[in-house]
């Protein structure tokens, strides 16, 4: 086994696993932890939440028993979960990680938890009561573009950033605004990197985008075959939840909630979700694209689990 165990004055070392949707990260990420000295941190939006398991491609309780996977199934699908939260949970995930003398292997599809786990957040002044109730009041009574346009004016960089369907971040972001004075693009600025860490980068994704959107097409129909209509049916019919919890507006589920509320017919709901599990996959790789100091795989060539495997042997080997 390699030797973790750095001074503490030492910048310590985590493996950043990513890729779009459909790109085999999870299976990947435990053949990794079968060889070599690393347990996995889930870094997934969706996967957080409890019986939120076949349309999240979620490893199967067996499997989890084998290779257990940190930040899965932390939050009841009522609840919300912030970049802070995920921050916050996944640095005390890799600090012990690292005590045991192991690598933290963070994998997923979440771009924006990657950026701020790298890069860190910004110190955000308390936001007084108030705030948020109003502004989801009015975008139930004004609708969510009112609210989109009023970021554009006020934020236009946050707005830039955020998708106008989106109105966890967009309430968020006017939220800081109305409760600071200042726009939440300000804040991103002033962000610092997570310093004691150093970041090995990967980054696997298909050859091209046919090739992309076919995985994601037979996995959303296996998905259908495996029994997730009936997952969200048991979701639906809980009192406690509805279409503007945060679980519920992940890819997939939406779509599927919005077949039971009779807007769109099965097949329409079946176009719709793989439509929007490829424009999620666009974005992902809009990101990556943008990401510096990753090495890329491709999963059509021969052999690249192996080229990753001698790739993080090689940088693991410079701390012991």
């Amino acid at each position: 086994m390699v030797n973790t165990s750095a001074k503490s004055h030492e910048p310590r070392y985590a493996i950043l696993l990513m890729g779009p949707t459909a790109s085999g990260k999870t299976d990947l990420a435990m053949s990794l932890a079968a060889k070599l000295p690393m347990e996995i941190v889930s870094v997934d939006s969706a996967m957080v939440y409890r019986d939120l398991d076949i349309g999240t491609a979620k490893p199967e309780p067996e499997v989890l028993k084998t290779f257990p996977h940190r930040l899965i199934d932390i939050r009841d699908a009522a609840q919300s979960y912030s970049c802070a939260e995920f921050q916050k949970d996944a640095l005390e995930c890799m600090e012990e990680i690292h005590t045991k003398g192991k690598i933290p292997l963070l994998v997923g599809g979440t771009m924006l938890y990657f950026k701020m786990l790298r890069e860190g957040l910004s110190e955000i002044p308390e936001i007084r009561s108030g705030i948020r109730e109003a502004l989801t009041e009015r975008a139930k009574q004004d609708g969510l573009p009112v609210l989109y346009d009023e970021l554009n004016q006020v934020d236009p960089e946050a707005a830039a950033r955020i998708h106008p369907h989106d109105p966890q971040r967009i309430i968020r972001a006017l939220e800081v605004f109305h409760g600071s004075g200042k726009p939440l693009s300000r804040y991103w600025r002033q962000q610092t990197k997570n310093s004691n860490w150093q970041w090995i980068e990967l980054v696997v994704a298909h050859a091209d985008k046919k090739k992309r959107n076919k995985m994601i097409d037979l996995r959303f129909k296996d998905m259908i075959q495996s029994g997730l209509l009936e997952e969200v049916r048991t979701l639906y019919d809980r009192p406690d939840l509805n279409d503007r919890c945060p679980s519920m507006r992940s890819v997939g589920y939406r779509q599927v909630w919005q077949y039971f509320d009779g807007v769109m017919t099965r097949q329409e709901m079946m176009e719709k979700a793989v439509i929007a599990t490829r424009q999620l996959a666009k974005r992902q790789m809009t990101w990556l694209r943008a990401w510096r100091d990753a090495d890329w795989y491709c999963i059509e060539d021969v052999g690249f689990k192996q080229a990753i495997e001698r790739s993080i042997e090689r940088n693991l080997q410079s701390i012991g």
